[in-house]
Formats: structure tokens, sequence, C-alpha cells
């Protein structure tokens, strides 16, 4: 059965364009121009991956973004203006995954959406059929690989797939020290990865924020200045 891709953006011509690049590729795509109709899809289909416009007539990227979060644990790419940093960090800050700035190359956008699936795939129950049933314990903090639940301190943490697959390396590469280049290809497995790419460092400060960790003071994720992060073993 093929994945589904949500595509929201209302103009036209880069929503078709999208849609037949990913259809070419056998990915069935659930194409709106507008939020509202998006929103009434999301409710009533089960999908796959989301690729949401930021500005959008109706409901903003952000909101739509907000509102999936809400719900499911799907991957979410953002499509922004170029060079406005801002709103991509707004936009891994909200819960999406990725984001692809316009102008983009098709080709691009279809590498980005196999890579996001093959992580979700693996890291998710209900797609992944090869699933390791391991649970990793470390300091309070108890992640449960075979129904992607985490815990600390015996309460739930409420991570997106893309923290939660970042926060899975490092407690396997307890003791290690694992560049931000490293976790991004091992991730997104594609060279999209610059020297400039902040991803990285956005999820990694969620992931802080949601676990109660400081840069100054960490008890789980540690930085090693010009090198990379850590969790001590």
């Amino acid at each position: 059965m093929s994945d589904k891709v949500l595509v929201v953006d209302d103009e036209h011509e880069i929503a078709d364009l999208i849609e037949l690049y990913l259809q070419n590729e056998n990915y069935e795509v659930l194409k709106f121009y507008s939020a509202k109709e998006a929103i009434d899809c999301i409710e009533a289909t089960e999908v796959d991956l989301a690729i949401l416009d930021i500005m959008l007539p109706d409901i903003s990227g952000f909101t739509l973004c907000q509102k999936i979060r809400e719900r499911y644990t799907y991957p979410i790419i953002m499509l922004t203006a170029k060079d406005e940093e801002i709103d991509k960090i707004t936009g891994l800050t909200l819960g999406a995954d990725d984001y692809i700035t316009k102008p983009f190359r098709p080709l691009e956008v279809v590498a980005r959406v196999k890579a996001q699936l093959r992580r979700y795939k693996k890291y998710n129950p209900r797609h992944g059929e090869d699933m390791e049933k391991d649970i990793i314990l470390h300091s309070g903090l108890v992640m449960n690989i075979k129904t992607h639940e985490c815990f600390l301190n015996e309460k739930p943490l409420t991570l997106t797939p893309t923290e939660f697959s970042i926060l899975r390396i490092l407690l396997e590469n307890k003791g290690y020290v694992v560049s931000a280049e490293d976790l991004f290809h091992k991730i997104w497995k594609d060279e999209y990865y610059s020297k400039s790419n902040n991803t990285i460092t956005v999820h990694i400060r969620h992931l802080r924020e949601k676990m109660n960790d400081t840069v100054e003071n960490p008890k789980y994720i540690k930085t090693i200045w010009g090198v990379g992060y850590k969790i001590e073993s």
C-alpha cells in the first residue's frame, strides 16, 4: 500500500509540481490549496507524512503544524521562504521534523520525504516490522523502542519522531560524542547537511526543555563544544 503524503500550498504550481514528482515515486498525494480543506482530510484520513507551506491564505502553516502535533506523530516538513531563518526555527519549535527552503529542487523534496518516512517506519511501531524489543534505561529515563514511548522519572515524555530518534541515537552511543553532522545523516540519510544547518541544534534544545535539562549543568545531554553531543555513561 502506498504511503499517503499530505501537501498543503496555496501556490498551485508548487503544489502541483510536488504532487507530480511524488506520484512518480508511487506515493498517494492528498493535495490542498488551503489549510481548512486540509484539516478535514487530516481528521478523516490516515496520513503518513505532511508537507506544509508556512504562508497559507486562511490558517498559517505553523498553526496547521500545531494542530497535527496535538494528535499525530507522523513527520512534518515545512516549506519556508528563502533565508527566513526565524521561520525554520519556529517550525521546528512547533514540532516540524524538517524544512525545505523555496525555491527548491523537486528531487530534493522527494529525497527528504523518503528520508523522513524511512526513519518514521523504523521507529514507529505501527510501521516497523523489524522493531527491536529493547528498553533503554538511563538515570530515570526509560525508552521503549518497541512502543515508541519514553518516560522520565515515571512521567511520559511527549517527543516528536525526530526528537525520539536523536535521543535514541545518543543513548545507544552513551559515553561517546556524536556530532551534529552524524546525527543528521543517521536520521535523514541524505547529503543536505551544512555547517550552517541548525536543525539538530533546535531539536536538541527542545529535548532539553522537555527533560528539564540545561546547557550549563546537563544531567542528560552534554554539549561538547566544537565536536557534538553526548550522554555520559
